[in-house]
């Protein structure tokens, strides 16, 4: 009888910690770039816990600092942004590649991003948008689609094409009349992409808006990310735009390669 008590305890000891981290994960999954403050009531119904679980979860991430709840709703804490800092990717590549982002955005004086790859999706990791902010563009810490973005497809033209094949399957809904949406029609562009260099989004994930991107490898010239410029079309030359991104994201490459 007491060994099996002590088994039955030492599984639910493991068992316990593991359904709180899925808890936990499945209330920040619930925030995004157009939810960043939710009610108890919008948490309840985007994390699909119950509320009674979702409540008394919140409370002890708000205690440990990984939720904030200034007033009637909760938002993501500061303690989680600052742990965030610490992953290679916000710290190693970000620092190695910010020196050039800010000469790009000097030469150019439009917006530039610098996205890794996430799943099917681009992950947003540095923006510098200065004075002309554009609210269409992902915030750091967002994301946007791989198949149809300029930081995307400079980084599936250098991927290995069961990485290709994956984000391509996942879908590609259009985004605006000019999105490509068929995956051949993809993968002539990330063979042109490759060709010259540098990627073009011309009004593919928003309407008005374009982009130039080219892509970041490491010291095995593996692709590790891609950096892009992006502005109002009317104002916006991507062919006279992309050697000088191209040349920002080899400088950026060799600075990041460095330090590895």
């Amino acid at each position: 009888m007491g060994t099996s008590q002590t088994t039955t305890d030492t599984t639910t000891d493991k068992a316990g910690p593991a359904a709180a981290l899925d808890r936990a994960a499945a209330i920040l999954d619930a925030f995004d770039a157009e939810h960043r403050e939710l009610s108890l009531a919008a948490l309840v119904a985007r994390c699909g816990l119950p509320r009674s679980t979702t409540h008394r979860t919140a409370d002890r991430m708000r205690r440990l600092g990984w939720l904030d709840k200034p007033g009637e709703r909760y938002r993501v804490g500061e303690r989680l942004f600052e742990i965030s800092g610490l992953a290679p990717v916000r710290h190693e590549l970000r620092e190695a590649v910010l020196p050039f982002l800010q000469d790009l955005y000097g030469a150019t004086k439009v917006a530039v991003q610098l996205g890794v790859l996430r799943g099917p999706e681009v992950l947003i990791v540095e923006k510098i948008t200065g004075h002309r902010p554009m609210p269409m563009l992902s915030a750091v810490g967002g994301s946007i689609p791989t198949y149809c973005s300029g930081l995307g497809r400079a980084i599936l033209a250098h991927s290995e094409a069961a990485v290709v094949d994956e984000v391509l399957a996942a879908g590609m809904p259009p985004r605006t009349p000019r999105t490509l949406t068929g995956a051949a029609a993809v993968r002539r562009e990330l063979a042109a992409v490759a060709e010259r260099g540098w990627a073009v989004d011309h009004e593919e994930g928003n309407v008005g808006v374009s982009c130039v991107a080219a892509p970041i490898f490491g010291p095995l010239r593996e692709i590790v990310a891609a950096l892009s410029v992006t502005g109002p079309t009317t104002a916006f030359r991507p062919e006279m735009a992309g050697p000088a991104v191209r040349m920002a994201a080899a400088a950026a490459s060799r600075a990041y390669s460095a330090r590895r």
